[in-house]
């Protein structure tokens, strides 16, 4: 049996912030696959299922982000299972907006929700990081986090969830190389896109159009104009 925990802060002020990615994946995996309805259990909300032959429980726990082991240890310690049967999928500030890295065990490198799993759970789970980018400045990083997606951040954020859900059962199968690159493909070919857009020619407006391919001026050689263009430049005439 597996877990996989989706770290993010519970009700709806949060669900659309960037710290809620883990939930959006879990959330991504239950509608493609045949899972259970939500239910409340572990402090969390749980959802049981199979992929590729396993059995396996969504988590999304209710204990707000710093506090996720205390929802996530109490369902592995209930099913006798060790830190080898988590996969925990959270949201990774020093990764780029929608680029992903799989391990298991390491740093928690700040990560609030990570530290509290690593008490509860030990360190030697595997750990999906959904890159949401960083602000540029380490004050910036709490309005950030906090913050709700852009609306141009779905070119990327929903592409990224659908693979990780499409692709579950390659996750659960520990075959993380081809699921990468499975999330790699789906990013980078929004990337490609994006390339593509600026690699097009800018189109000029019809002034600048105009500009480049007008022919020289016909200055007037009479009346009025020609007369003050004679006293400007000094012109004698014919």
């Amino acid at each position: 049996m597996l877990i996989i925990a989706g770290l993010g802060n519970p009700g709806q002020k949060y669900a659309g912030n960037r710290h809620n990615i883990g939930f959006m994946a879990v959330d991504a995996i239950h509608r493609k696959h045949p899972f259970s309805p939500w239910s409340r259990k572990f402090k969390g909300e749980i959802s049981e299922g199979e992929l590729a032959g396993d059995k396996v429980l969504l988590i999304k726990p209710q204990t707000f982000m710093n506090l996720s082991g205390d929802a996530v240890g109490e369902a592995m310690r209930f099913y006798k299972l060790g830190p080898e049967s988590l996969i925990a999928i959270y949201d990774e500030l020093d990764l780029p907006a929608g680029k992903a890295r799989i391990k298991t065990g390491g740093g928690h490198g700040g990560h609030n929700g990570i530290k509290s799993l690593d008490a509860h759970c030990g360190k030697d789970y595997r750990r999906l990081r959904l890159g949401i980018g960083h602000p540029g400045a380490k004050e910036l990083v709490h309005n950030h986090v906090l913050g709700d997606f852009a609306k141009a951040d779905a070119a990327w954020l929903e592409p990224l969830l659908d693979e990780i859900a499409l692709n579950a059962e390659m996750l659960v199968r520990g075959e993380d190389s081809q699921f990468m690159n499975k999330l790699a493909l789906a990013t980078s070919s929004t990337a490609g896109n994006d390339a593509a857009q600026e690699k097009k020619p800018v189109q000029k407006s019809h002034i600048h159009q105009a500009r480049n391919h007008a022919q020289p001026a016909k200055l007037p050689t009479t009346g009025p104009m020609a007369e003050m263009l004679k006293k400007m430049f000094g012109g004698k005439g014919d």
